[in-house]
């Protein structure tokens, strides 16, 4: 109990918000007075109500940072019969990928950026500095911790963190919609004088889908009217010679997922910059 308690102490002091799990990696479950949820949840469960109940109460949500609140009398039992502490990986900022065997710490190996990682029992925990929506089976073997989740302490590990990419939020979006934005190519009217392809070579066409892609990977505020911005820019500079494909609009898509703007907010934003430039 003691040395489970000073590390959370620890943790908290730190910034990083902390709780108690009991045998089998679990939460302690919540108390009668809060159960399924009747008291209305956390604060940042984003749920009606302000729950004040003191206990180890409604999971991810208890992690806290508050050394008043990890040594009270309504924590201790729960102390004597934890069996590792956890933490709310968003509430430091953080984002974990877990990778629970071999072949996904391979996978990761090929296709993330290097980060801090910390051995787990079967895999690792690679640990990227952001915060996202957290997702189970990405990939095989592969889950996404971080807001209303809980990790495991398992040290601090090796390596320096890096920043969470679009390609690590990109893996919380479902594919289907990404990869299939549209069922065909935009089709636009030729541009007035024979309406010939102004690009000289692809790489024209490709430098503006990857600067793209980066500005609305970058946006911190106003991601919609980012994204809209961006399509319009998009069809402004490309979209009359007929050089955009699927692939190209799938990218843009993708893009915009990873920052959270749904399926229909991508199709509304890409149809109102066809519209602005009457298309």
């Amino acid at each position: 109990m003691k040395e489970l308690l000073n590390t959370a102490l620890e943790l908290a002091g730190a910034g990083v918000p902390v709780l108690p799990l009991r045998k089998g990696k679990v939460p302690f479950g919540n108390c009668r007075a809060c159960a399924r949820n009747v008291c209305g949840g956390r604060p940042n469960m984003k749920s009606a109500g302000a729950c004040q109940c003191p206990a180890v109460c409604h999971a991810w949500a208890a992690a806290t940072t508050d050394p008043r609140v990890l040594t009270s009398p309504a924590w201790a039992p729960a102390w004597r019969q934890a069996a590792a502490v956890a933490y709310h990986p968003a509430g430091a900022g953080l984002t974990v990928v877990d990778l629970d065997d071999p072949a996904a710490v391979a996978w990761a190996q090929e296709t993330l950026s290097a980060t801090r990682t910390v051995p787990t029992t079967r895999g690792e925990h690679w640990i990227y500095q952001g915060a996202m929506r957290s997702a189970n089976a990405v990939k095989p073997g592969v889950d996404i911790k971080s807001r209303m989740a809980y990790a495991r302490w398992l040290g601090h590990g090796t390596g320096t963190l890096a920043p969470l990419s679009a390609v690590v939020r990109a893996l919380a979006v479902k594919e289907a919609p990404a990869a299939r934005p549209m069922p065909h190519a935009v089709g636009v009217p030729a541009l007035a004088g024979g309406g010939g392809c102004r690009h000289r070579t692809p790489a024209y066409l490709e430098r503006g889908i990857c600067m793209a892609e980066q500005r609305i990977a970058e946006a911190r505020s106003a991601v919609h009217a980012t994204v809209y911005r961006t399509f319009l820019a998009v069809l402004s500079a490309h979209g009359r010679c007929g050089c955009l494909t699927d692939a190209h609009i799938a990218r843009l898509f993708t893009a915009a997922h990873a920052k959270g703007e749904s399926p229909r907010h991508c199709a509304d934003a890409w149809a109102n910059a066809r519209t602005a430039l009457r298309m």
